[in-house]
């Protein structure tokens, strides 16, 4: 078969002949129809991703849509750091897996599946989202930010600040759902406009998170009031410098979100919805498809393909 395979962590995939993957336990083969190229899965492929095993040569993709042996067209997502699903058949577990809704188009699916998740987990499954709560999303011009202002709107939040740095895709969230618009370096008008939040999803975490942070935890009018810190993803940087004295002296609880912090059986519970928001539309999911031999384009940005909204656009490779 072919894939798409990294021989070195420094450089893109290439679409070259690759032994056909041989399911274990309870796998099957799945015929590969789509996968997306998401930044979890940049990180497997440059090995800089904290579940890496290091191992090379590897197939790069961490789920997808594929046709299973039974006929039905499911989403899937992949155990394996190294027999990944930007290929022409993965081995997969069923049991990982959720039959796509008659009608759904898989290249959506395999588009937002894993940026909603991000956030959908993290307020369904790490905290406990109060119906009519205060969101805010820092880093809400990526694509899983755009999709988390969706997302929190959809499971009962009342009001979504949006703040991110690019200031034509911070206002294409007012129509998704966003309430308030605050760019993410002005601390100050952030911690106006968010000050009484119940919920942070940060995307971004680093010195911009720890600001925004302190400036929140200033400004708001109860200081013992509840206030849950989902860390997401750390664009801004792996590290920030969080003041002791934001947690003493305040109702300020940070958690984090992800593989290791929510577990298979959490993100499996998930699934079902996720899928059947996406594909009835109720989550917007733009995606530009590729076909997959042009793996080493679409990971350099020679995309052979016309790009949606600036920087929104999920890349999809399609085989």
């Amino acid at each position: 078969m072919h894939a798409a395979v990294v021989t070195h962590f420094d450089t893109p995939p290439s679409w070259t002949t690759f032994p056909e993957p041989s399911p274990t336990g309870d796998e099957v083969l799945v015929d590969v129809v789509a996968a997306g190229l998401h930044p979890r899965v940049r990180s497997q492929a440059d090995g800089s991703h904290y579940t890496s095993e290091g191992a090379l040569p590897l197939v790069p993709g961490v789920d997808g849509v594929g046709r299973f042996p039974d006929g039905t067209l499911r989403y899937f997502a992949v155990r394996s750091d190294t027999r990944g699903s930007m290929a022409e058949q993965v081995a997969v577990d069923p049991r990982a897996s959720v039959v796509l809704p008659a009608g759904a188009d898989p290249i959506a699916v395999a588009a937002g599946a894993n940026p909603v998740m991000s956030s959908w987990v993290a307020l369904r499954q790490r905290i406990a989202l109060t119906p009519g709560a205060r969101v805010l999303v820092l880093g809400a011009t990526g694509a899983s930010g755009r999709a988390a202002v969706q997302v929190a709107r959809h499971l009962g939040a009342a009001h979504v600040v949006a703040s991110g740095r690019d200031p034509e895709r911070l206002a294409s969230l007012t129509s998704l759902g966003a309430d308030t618009l605050v760019p993410i370096d002005d601390v100050r008008a952030l911690a106006a406009a968010a000050a009484d939040v119940d919920v942070v999803l940060d995307y971004v975490w680093g010195a911009p998170a720890a600001a925004a942070m302190a400036a929140l935890v200033t400004a708001r009018r109860s200081a013992s009031d509840r206030l849950d810190w989902v860390a997401i993803g750390s664009t801004a940087g792996s590290e920030a410098p969080v003041p002791s004295a934001a947690l003493r002296a305040s109702g300020l609880t940070i958690v984090g979100s992800g593989q290791g912090s929510v577990g298979v059986r959490g993100f499996m519970t998930e699934l079902p919805g996720i899928v059947g928001a996406i594909a009835d539309g109720t989550i917007a999911v733009d995606a530009t498809r590729v076909p997959m031999p042009h793996v080493a384009d679409a990971w350099t940005g020679r995309v052979p393909t016309e790009q949606g909204p600036r920087g929104a656009s999920r890349v999809v490779l399609a085989v």
